[in-house]
């Protein structure tokens, strides 16, 4: 019986007191197709769309002076996190973007380089961000303090968005598969099923949220150009 419910979140493999736990965050590196076949394979082909689908609305996203190939960090971005949620929905597989430790070590440094870059190359676009355009005078001192609180908990809502994600279902589906024992045969059937569609559920959310990752952070991007 689990003494924590969140204790299926801890990393608990180790050898020689060295935590391998975290390997997992590189084993999607085992999931890119590889381009030096000579007849590429299907797969291969589904990836190069994907990529390709979303290296246009990247570039889109971000303003027409962004530099070529700056869509590429987005990208990588997304794949690593995808890969990542996908392997956290296999049994005995650490889910790494489910620990803040991971997430807001993606999003800190890139807000962080977005707003030294910013506030050095562009410093009065910056500070016309603190004010949108049609404030009144009275309540732009309001807004300057409501925007920068904003803008300084971009980072941490990018991460506890994904971890929060991450775990919620986790959790449902965990504690349902901890009922299975008690229940009797009858509603097990159903208990699988309910399973079944939450993990389909929990391969939607792995797509979305590192979407919604690698999106919200080309649009931060995008705001200091």
């Amino acid at each position: 019986m689990m003494t924590n419910l969140f204790s299926v979140f801890d990393p608990s493999s180790s050898i020689f007191n060295l935590s391998l736990n975290w390997l997992s965050t590189f084993v999607g590196l085992m999931f890119i197709p590889s381009m030096f076949w000579l007849l590429p394979s299907r797969y291969h082909f589904m990836w190069n769309k994907i990529t390709s689908t979303l290296h246009n609305e990247f570039k889109t996203l971000l303003s027409p002076g962004g530099k070529l190939g700056s869509t590429l960090i987005f990208i990588s971005l997304f794949s690593m996190i995808m890969f990542n949620n996908f392997l956290g929905l296999f049994p005995y597989i650490f889910t790494s973007t489910s620990h803040m430790t991971l997430t807001l070590a993606l999003a800190l440094p890139l807000w962080l380089s977005f707003m030294i870059y910013g506030w050095i190359n562009h410093t009065q676009h910056m500070f016309a961000h603190l004010v949108p355009q049609g404030t009144p005078a009275v309540l732009m001192p309001f807004m300057v303090c409501i925007e920068t609180i904003s803008n300084v908990i971009r980072p941490g809502t990018l991460a506890v968005r994904l971890t929060a994600n991450m775990i919620a279902g986790h959790l449902l589906l965990t504690l349902l598969g901890n009922t299975g024992p008690s229940l009797p045969s009858s509603i097990v059937i159903l208990l699988i099923g309910a399973q079944i569609a939450l993990l389909v559920l929990e391969s939607a959310v792995a797509i979305i949220q590192s979407y919604v990752f690698a999106v919200l952070s080309t649009l931060y991007s995008s705001e200091v150009n």
